[in-house]
């Protein structure tokens, strides 16, 4: 009886981990042309799907770099992605149900109280279960708002916040982390309840690597920043849970591959960029799981 009972819980947690699948949000340069994804069915083999999903026509420069897309409880997806190198005060938006047929673009002018901010760059999703709402994260540089290093000042950049529950109305943004040094590519990942990391990048000069920071809210404050995990160079880490570890994926734009460290705990790091393939020309994005039945939607519908 307990040899069946063990086989049959097995079973069970086999066929619960069996439904999960992961979508990559993408772009390519010039990022002109607009949302491209990944698909992967172990988090570690990726596909492209080679289409565009979604062309941006918001923001001065109408690009989409960063896409950052969560799906909510309700399933629908959201995403935000970065619209201009410069001068846009806000991020661009659209969701979907199907990731086929998309809402309206529409811009969130989540700085227009800051006249003097120079960008909007790299604005993360995170849905919040405990609060029931969505925090998004973006770096912006004010110049002469706070001290600098080698950097120039329209290049100082530090991470800000806005909460919304619809995507209808926003919390004023407000300085989500000033860690003494410009920062940029911050994701929020919780471990458990009222455990948090939050992944970033020092983009001074010379450092431009990924640290992790933590704490006991999805807010902060953010606290032992640790030192740097990734080589020089590296930026847009993107995380994934797969079962006892985390996977950090992360551009490495001088040696122009995609790089991965795998952790349990976000102090001990192991590269294991040699058990995953990435295919060529993905940038920035976020890594989302969903179940399988969302992958095989899209592949039958794309993949020909």
């Amino acid at each position: 009886m307990k040899r069946f009972l063990l086989i049959l819980i097995t079973i069970i947690a086999i066929s619960s981990c069996s439904n999960r699948a992961y979508l990559f949000t993408s772009f390519h340069e010039p990022a002109d042309a607009g949302l491209r994804m990944l698909y992967s069915y172990d988090g570690y083999h990726w596909t492209d799907f080679d289409t565009v999903f979604l062309k941006p026509i918001v923001g001065q420069q109408k690009v989409m770099r960063d896409p950052s897309m969560v799906q909510g409880p309700d399933g629908v997806f959201h995403l935000v992605w970065t619209s201009s190198w410069r001068g846009d005060k806000g991020f661009g938006y659209a969701s979907s149900k199907d990731l086929i047929h998309w809402s309206e673009q529409r811009m969130i002018p989540a700085m227009e109280q800051e006249p003097a901010t120079v960008n909007v760059w790299a604005p993360e999703l995170f849905y919040d279960d405990a609060a029931k709402d969505y925090k998004i994260i973006w770096a912006s540089t004010i110049p002469g708002r706070f001290e600098r290093g080698a950097e120039e000042d329209s290049n100082n950049h530090r991470m800000y916040v806005t909460t919304t529950k619809d995507f209808k109305t926003f919390t004023p943004a407000k300085l989500f982390l000033d860690p003494g040094f410009s920062v940029i590519d911050a994701v929020i990942v919780k471990k458990q309840k009222n455990d948090y990391v939050l992944v970033l990048k020092d983009n001074t000069r010379p450092e431009r690597n990924l640290k992790v920071a933590f704490s006991n809210s999805p807010l902060g404050p953010w606290k032992n920043i640790s030192q740097p995990f990734s080589d020089n160079f590296t930026e847009g880490p993107s995380v994934a849970n797969l079962k006892d570890r985390w996977l950090i994926y992360y551009d490495s734009y001088r040696k122009k591959i995609y790089e991965v460290k795998a952790t349990k705990d976000f102090h001990h790091f192991e590269d294991v960029t040699s058990q995953v393939h990435v295919p060529e020309g993905h940038k920035h994005g976020t890594i989302v799981p969903v179940k399988k039945k969302v992958v095989r939607q899209l592949v039958k519908r794309f993949k020909k």
